[in-house]
């Protein structure tokens, strides 16, 4: 089920069992494809231009509440704790597990069945704990989420 307050933009495509809760969005040219299992996108989450988001049958996605997707990254059968932030062309592969209140670096990749700590900051390919995330570095990232919903909700009014 999509939530009539979620903002899927022109260009993107969902498909499959795919639950997305309220206030959460969906940008321009990603792809969230839940053709072989489910897919669950928790409130005011953010799922950014050109992400893939795939569940093989095995390895269903959960995407917490406050979560941001960053730009080109792909999270194939993976899950993500809430308040966490993956930045740009990041990839989770099957089965990896990120904590809540997380950052994944840019293009790190968090290999299969890697089970990331709440509260940390990860870096590197394969993705490796850096250190533990400071307060102020988590509230940013639900200010963030917080920022993509009012954006989400002027696109969904028109503006641009």
């Amino acid at each position: 089920m999509i939530d009539e307050t979620v903002f899927i933009a022109e260009g993107a495509r969902v498909v499959g069992e795919v639950s997305i809760a309220e206030y959460s969005s969906v940008w321009f040219n990603a792809v969230v494809r839940g053709d072989r299992s489910k897919i669950l996108i928790g409130r005011y989450s953010n799922v950014q231009d050109c992400c893939v988001i795939h569940s093989p049958r095995e390895f269903p996605v959960r995407i917490g509440d406050f979560c941001t997707i960053g730009h080109g990254s792909k999270v194939h059968g993976a899950e993500v704790g809430g308040n966490s932030l993956i930045g740009m062309g990041a990839i989770l592969m099957n089965g990896a597990n990120v904590g809540e209140k997380c950052v994944v670096a840019a293009s790190s990749v968090v290999t299969e069945s890697i089970r990331i700590p709440n509260g940390s900051l990860v870096s590197g390919s394969p993705a490796k704990v850096v250190r533990r995330l400071s307060e102020k570095e988590i509230e940013s990232i639900k200010q963030n989420a917080l920022e993509y919903k009012d954006l989400a909700s002027m696109q969904k009014a028109g503006g641009d």
